[in-house]
């Protein structure tokens, strides 16, 4: 799978699949709680399975008021 991370700069990883959300952003050492993770159109939960073929983007996790 690629994993696309546009914080703090655009990078670019490869893991191989089938591996859950959470594990992928514990190997990158990223708290959950500060990005989001997207496939396609749909955004991952930390329980997501992402596959060899998948293509996920982490972004940051943005709030305003």
């Amino acid at each position: 799978m690629k994993v696309r991370m546009r914080i703090p700069k655009r990078q670019e990883w490869e893991f191989r699949g089938p591996r859950t959300v959470k594990s992928i952003l514990e190997e990158l050492r990223l708290n959950p709680e500060t990005v989001i993770v997207i496939r396609g159109d749909t955004l991952l939960t930390s329980d997501a399975v992402v596959e060899d073929a998948d293509e996920i983007e982490v972004r940051p996790a943005l709030s305003g008021g």
